[in-house]
């Protein structure tokens, strides 16, 4: 085999490496998952498109998933030890409107009733949803992001 023909089969043989390895990441997670914690929803339960959000949106692990630091998980791999949000999110669904009530009394700041805030789960889930989706129909122009509860959560059938 000349040099050129060997150049060629090891571009090929690269292509093919770099191939296989992205369907691998792309199969180590979920392609669906359903944001249903063991708590009373009182909308419907949201179903995450996690493949649609990597392959197509093209959103890295660190978007949603981050450290107690709120440091992002880039470079999450197969086997790797994820935590469900309610692990660190521990309080269910939103913020009630008394405790916010309470907050406004108290003349807590702002900037801590977010951090009081984000020890809910839905608080922290919406904050991080509808923060990334606003981000992607501003830089697209667009609206094609949802950004509202209907658009996410569905109808519940009683």
């Amino acid at each position: 085999m000349n040099k050129k023909g060997l150049l060629i089969f090891a571009i090929a043989g690269l292509a093919v490496l770099l191939a296989s390895a992205a369907l691998y990441a792309a199969s180590t997670f979920p392609d669906v998952i359903k944001l249903n914690d063991n708590y009373e929803h009182t909308k419907g339960i949201v179903e995450f498109s996690h493949a649609k959000h990597s392959t197509e949106y093209k959103a890295s692990c660190g978007d949603c998933h981050h450290d107690a630091n709120n440091k992002p998980l880039n470079n999450l791999k197969k086997g790797d030890d994820v935590k469900k949000c309610i692990e660190c999110h521990k309080k269910p669904g939103e913020v009630p409107k008394d405790v916010k009530k309470e907050w406004r009394q108290k003349k807590i700041k702002r900037a801590e009733q977010k951090k009081l805030e984000l020890e809910y789960h839905a608080e922290a889930l919406h904050e991080n949803c509808r923060e990334c989706h606003k981000e992607h129909n501003k830089k697209n122009k667009t609206k094609a992001a949802p950004t509202t509860c209907t658009k996410c959560h569905p109808k519940v059938k009683k």
